[in-house]
């Protein structure tokens, strides 16, 4: 096999599926940022001024207003092949 074919599958492999686990703790992000979006501001002053900053993340789905539960189903689902082991709102570490 040559080098260029061997790089190729190497990258096919590594967009395989995860275990479940990992896939349901990688799409609590996304259900949560479906639910509302997300930020930070912070403000400062010191002997060289003042200064402050905003991070904000609003996702489409957000914007789209869908339900946070069909988020994490559908990336599950995406990223492991599976369905997720338990509905978003029964899971003891979604806070929406």
């Amino acid at each position: 096999m040559n080098r260029l074919a061997l790089i190729a599958l190497l990258l096919l492999a590594a967009c395989g599926p995860v275990p479940l686990h990992q896939a349901e703790t990688e799409c609590l992000e996304e259900a949560r940022l479906a639910a509302q979006p997300r930020g930070e501001v912070g403000f400062g002053a010191g002997t060289g001024g003042a200064g402050g900053f905003a991070n904000i993340t609003i996702s489409s789905d957000y914007l789209l207003g869908r339900d946070p539960a069909a988020v994490f189903d559908a990336c599950v689902i995406n990223k492991s092949g599976q369905r997720p082991s338990q509905p978003l709102y029964s899971r003891s570490d979604w806070k929406g």
